[in-house]
């Protein structure tokens, strides 16, 4: 027999094996050996030998929902909960792309609204407070909407043959792709407001359009991958045709680029999703960042912060995972 048909045997059944106590260890520690209910004894008493998830229990308002008011948290799990709907059925093509469209374009406005109050008796909460799940999927999501025409006439310009909208269209995506998502972050909380008139803008809609500026200059190369990927010989058939350059693009060429790079895009936004958990350093308290503030001001519980952690990376994983699968 074949040595590395033996090596191959051997490794089947060894390394089952030796990660045998590995897997058991940690599912004793997370499972049998865990205190699921928030019992702060309990848990100092497991220490050492079992997870304590009852700090997820104690916490999960400030992690899901941050800063949110604890009496008006209804209305920013009405939002986590429609948008998410929402964005997995998009992601997934449930709907038709016009439906699709009239559907955020209905949401957006709708859930800022609730979030803000203001009106029906509804307390207002300024997007200072806005936090947790609902504020990641609110920047990752609009951040991406904005960025996607962007990108895409970024994409354009630069195979446009007019020299000076292809040299601005380049310069900007190489500028934007040099620089760390962390630096332009700084720059639109501290120095942005010293350029704008009155009071400007908020920090939330700063970071917002600065996540959709940056966004734009990768979703551009995505975008012009797909563009690259067309035959041709289409854009030359609808010439021939008689059809104009934005019917051309619009009718014939975009349609079957966007399809073929539509898994770039979705890892596009899955990379955007998880990048938003930067905006904590400018005091918007996301998902990562409500943990932060969680325990931050309870000595308590302080000490369980892994399983806090894992916490939220699983939920990250449910996100993530579950918008990858939606490709086809």
């Amino acid at each position: 027999m074949n040595a590395s048909v033996v090596l191959n045997r051997f490794l089947w059944v060894a390394l089952p094996l030796l990660l045998a106590p590995v897997v058991w260890a940690l599912v004793d520690w997370a499972v049998f050996s865990a205190v699921f209910r928030p019992d702060l004894q309990a848990c100092q008493q497991a220490a050492g030998q079992g997870a304590c998830w009852g700090v997820v229990a104690e916490k999960w308002r400030v992690i899901l929902f941050g800063r949110y008011p604890a009496a008006e948290q209804w209305r920013a799990g009405m939002v986590l909960v429609v948008w998410s709907l929402l964005l997995f059925a998009t992601a997934a093509r449930v709907f038709k792309p016009k439906t699709a469209f009239t559907l955020w374009a209905v949401l957006l406005p709708a859930s800022a609204l609730l979030l803000h109050g203001g009106f029906a008796r509804l307390p207002t909460v300024p997007t200072a407070l806005w936090g947790g799940l609902p504020l990641t999927l609110i920047l990752s999501t609009v951040g991406f909407g904005v960025a996607f025409p962007l990108g895409l006439l970024l994409a354009l310009g630069r195979q446009s043959t007019f020299a000076p909208v292809r040299r601005f269209c380049i310069a900007y995506i190489e500028l934007l792709r040099a620089l760390p998502l962390v630096t332009v972050l700084f720059l639109a909380a501290f120095v942005l407001p010293l350029w704008l008139p009155g009071d400007g803008f908020d920090l939330f809609t700063r970071v917002l359009f600065t996540i959709a500026l940056f966004s734009a200059a990768y979703l551009a190369e995505v975008l012009r991958g797909g563009l690259q990927a067309v035959p041709q010989g289409q854009a030359m058939a609808a010439k021939a045709l008689g059809l104009n350059v934005v019917q051309r693009n619009v009718q014939v060429v975009l349609p079957q680029a966007i399809k073929a790079c539509l898994p770039s895009l979705i890892n596009s936004f899955i990379t955007l999703f998880k990048e938003c958990s930067l905006v904590t350093i400018v005091a918007l308290f996301e998902l990562t960042g409500s943990l932060t503030l969680a325990l931050a001001g309870d000595v308590q519980w302080r000490s369980f912060y892994l399983e806090g952690y894992l916490f939220i990376a699983l939920l990250y994983w449910a996100y993530c995972f579950g918008l990858s699968k939606t490709v086809k």
